[in-house]
């Protein structure tokens, strides 16, 4: 008869061998910034496995060596404390807890997604005259707008940046919170509605992906995907020629009015030319006609503002003389007289 373990093994085999074929992308990556990330994840585990590999040694251990039917196991009842104990029990997760938080203090900083690029990759820092690709990225009702300002184009659903060369996100979003996911280049960074969120990151080797929304915003949620390139400079700027001289119309604010409107799996959209403040209206939320944009709405309430305490100032004036009249008036710092 075959061991009820064995079976169970056999039933699996093929579920197995399917996830075996599974390219862990996250823990495999192509950009540097995501391979950081992944070796900080493996560093994490191995920390942590240090404590819970023994502990789960000792509990089969313990269970063994003092089951009732071990008459040779030593039977102390009145035994309650061992300092050498105490020292293992609490000062090896000490240590790690030390170690683990030292590892991630550094790795938060060195990884802060706004934090602009110092190396290309292990051992290759970012050459003094390299620019950054600058692209900005819109998280939509569902879909992705990327937007070239350098290079004067724009694309829905598809992402395309040179290799070796920094790229910087700027990420932004026109009704509800989404994520911006790339496995293969980064982390995940929020993109929020009125709101500017950064990300500098490098892609490594050419590569066929894709990317996605990492949060849940409606309807169309599963679907906002988009199909994600890294290629050689050479065959970026060929490419970047081709979406000019495309028969992509212009995005221009009448447009992407349109473009705005939600939609579930959206085709691949590219436009040969785009309204150099688009971006600028979509971040500030006034791409309609008649709408005043939220930063110079910011900036007449701050006036207001300033305004208004300074027409006050005058009656706070008055008030303080008049309180210092009846009170201490102060002529050097240690030499006061009381006023008759």
């Amino acid at each position: 008869m075959i061991p009820k373990t064995l079976r169970r093994g056999v039933f699996l085999s093929p579920l197995l061998a399917a996830l075996a074929g599974c390219n862990t992308v996250v823990m495999n990556p192509s950009g540097d910034i995501a391979k950081q990330e992944a070796d900080l994840i493996v560093v994490s585990v191995i920390l942590m496995l240090l404590i819970i590999v023994p502990v789960m040694i000792l509990i089969i251990w313990f269970a063994r060596k003092y089951r009732a039917s071990n008459t040779e196991a030593a039977y102390e009842p009145d035994w309650d404390h061992s300092t050498k104990l105490e020292l293992v029990i609490w000062g090896a997760p000490l240590l790690i807890i030390i170690v683990l938080g030292l590892v991630t203090w550094i790795s938060t900083h060195k990884l802060d997604p706004y934090r602009p690029l110092d190396r290309l990759a292990e051992g290759r820092p970012v050459p003094a005259s390299a620019k950054p690709l600058v692209i900005e990225a819109v998280a939509m009702d569902w879909k992705w707008l990327f937007i070239y300002p350098e290079q004067g184009i724009a694309t829905v659903n598809e992402l395309v940046v040179p290799t070796d060369v920094p790229v910087r996100f700027k990420i932004s979003a026109t009704s509800v919170m989404n994520a911006f996911y790339v496995p293969e280049l980064a982390g995940m960074i929020y993109a929020m509605p009125g709101m500017e969120t950064t990300l500098n990151a490098v892609q490594n080797k050419p590569i066929q992906s894709v990317g996605f929304s990492a949060n849940y915003s409606g309807a169309g949620y599963s679907d906002m995907r988009f199909g994600y390139r890294g290629v050689p400079q050479g065959d970026f700027n060929s490419w970047v020629q081709s979406v000019k001289t495309g028969s992509g119309a212009k995005l221009d604010r009448a447009n992407y009015l349109t473009l705005e409107k939600p939609s579930i799996k959206e085709p691949v959209h590219r436009y040969a030319a785009v309204d150099d403040d688009l971006y600028y209206r979509v971040l500030n939320r006034c791409v309609a006609d008649g709408v005043v944009c939220q930063d110079k709405m910011m900036n007449e309430d701050a006036k207001k503002a300033r305004e208004m305490a300074m027409r006050n100032m005058p009656q706070h004036a008055a008030a303080t003389r008049l309180a210092q009249a009846n009170g201490e008036v102060c002529t050097t710092p240690n030499d006061s007289v009381k006023k008759k």
